[in-house]
């Protein structure tokens, strides 16, 4: 199979994004870009890009996390939207994946999101689909970027309709059905009949979006479901919980001695999981066991696995004694469902725990990993625990240092040549990535190699020369 292959190489100009980061747009609830004048404007713009087929006026769909910030950026933007002529429908509380699915199923011109993903309460955002549950791409956000801040762009664009007027094309959809038609397609994503009785599974719903739906799914296929996390208050989202802080995931399945435990984030579309003995599996290793029994199956088209640049060694190693390719794209889901739309691969994710299963949706789905995962395990008889015991992970080391400016690393008169010492350092054996969130003012490090003290001192080196350099002053 032999080494890693990188992602392609993307060109996207000079242009620089000033409101869309990796993942949409993001930042604290109730500050630029995130005020209030500033969302609305964003919900005329998005009416305005992303038209219906048919010409009629869009029709887009808006759910919501369960920040408390969440209620007031939903009605901006329908306001924005509602002022350009488009109708809207509000699914209430929906997962990021479950607006992606129904903008899908139910025809919608676009899927909004309103939802800080991962982060703490006190931030917030706004992800976006287009009419086939894909998040647009970076020259339909430039584009309304340019409209959003182009103070006279949307002034004419804006067509309120006649007061009274009937809405024109289907009827509106409410959040009971919106979420019913999710959960009857997650539902077909194994084959019929399939049963989940005598299995006791915990799910950890990060007191977010998943917290009524995450139970009630596994319910439907006979699981015994212990739920943690599903009393959300508007600010405990994320808070100690969920896929970022699993710990306590672990501690209720040995305690009940469950199958396995699947902890969601804020939003849904990243699934943890933990196996009997409380051991936490990333999503390297839900690729790789979907990579070999879709191999098994025949549908590992090309047979290669799209991963990104986080991917653990481990893993492109396993794939390759496999006889199967890792593809290495940049972090971010909207990349990698890229590399796999344009090299036609069927399976792609994030050691965050974002799949991507394309035979089946078009987006991470933390609902449906999970549910996939314990079909494999019902299926083919796997000892989890047993399995994951044998896996050897190379010593990663992972380091955020927040910034006051974000110049190229490599031509930083400091910063480059300090990368570039530590590779030489580590050699072939190891790996250095640095890089800049695209949802945050950080700078993040990666190091990984063979020794965990290597490792851990070539970050530190790293984070004192950035801190040095282009630190924000606490």
């Amino acid at each position: 199979a032999g080494p890693a292959a990188p992602a392609r190489q993307r060109t996207r100009g000079a242009a620089v994004k000033r409101l869309f980061g990796t993942d949409g747009i993001r930042g604290s609830a109730g500050e630029f870009p995130l005020d209030e004048p500033t969302v609305v404007r964003v919900g005329r713009a998005l009416a305005v890009s992303m038209p219906s087929a048919e010409g009629q006026p869009p029709r887009i769909v808006i759910g919501r996390d369960t920040r408390e910030s969440g209620p007031a950026i939903e009605a901006a933007l329908a306001r924005g939207i509602r002022e350009a002529g488009g109708r809207v429908d509000l699914g209430g509380v929906l997962t990021t994946p479950a607006v992606a699915c129904v903008t899908r199923l139910a025809g919608y011109d676009a899927g909004l999101v309103v939802s800080a993903s991962h982060n703490a309460y006190r931030d917030n955002g706004i992800k976006v689909f287009s009419r086939t549950g894909e998040k647009i791409p970076d020259r339909t956000e430039m584009a309304i970027e340019q409209l959003v801040l182009d103070d006279e762009a949307l002034v004419p664009k804006a067509r309120p309709g006649p007061a009274g007027a009937s809405p024109a094309g289907p009827p509106a959809l409410g959040p009971d059905e919106l979420a019913g038609r999710y959960l009857a397609w997650l539902q077909g994503t194994i084959e019929s009949g399939a049963s989940l009785s005598g299995w006791r599974v915990v799910l950890d719903c990060a007191n977010g979006a998943a917290s009524d739906l995450g139970p009630e799914l596994f319910r439907r296929f006979g699981a015994a479901v212990t739920a943690i996390n599903v009393r959300p208050d508007g600010r405990n989202i994320n808070e100690g919980c969920g896929a970022l802080h699993p710990e306590d995931l672990a501690a209720e399945v040995r305690n009940r001695k469950a199958r396995l435990g699947l902890a969601f984030d804020g939003d849904a579309d990243r699934c943890v999981i933990v196996d009997a003995t409380g051991r936490v599996l990333d999503g390297d290793y839900v690729l790789f066991l979907a990579a070999r029994d879709l191999d098994a199956a025949g549908r590992l088209r090309s047979r290669t696995v799209v991963g990104t640049v986080m991917s653990n060694l481990w893993l492109e190693r396993a794939l390759e004694a496999e006889g199967i390719r890792l593809l290495r794209a940049p972090v971010g889901d909207k990349y990698v469902l890229e590399e796999m739309q344009g090299g036609g691969h069927v399976l792609g994710g994030e050691q965050s725990g974002h799949i991507i299963f394309l035979e089946k949706a078009t987006t991470g789905d933390g609902l449906m990993t999970g549910l996939l995962l314990l079909d494999l395990l019902r299926r083919t008889g796997l000892d989890l625990a047993g399995w994951a015991a044998t896996i050897r992970p190379r010593p990663q080391v992972l380091v955020n240092v927040p910034v006051r400016e974000r110049p190229p690393f490599d031509a930083h008169p400091r910063i480059g040549p300090a990368i570039r010492e530590e590779e030489r350092r580590l050699g072939a054996a190891g790996r250095v990535l640095v890089r800049y969130s695209g949802t945050e003012p950080k700078a993040r490090i990666m190091v990984e190699g063979e020794s965990l003290e290597a490792v851990e001192q070539a970050a530190a080196r790293l984070q004192s020369v950035i801190e040095d350099a282009i630190g924000r002053d606490a």
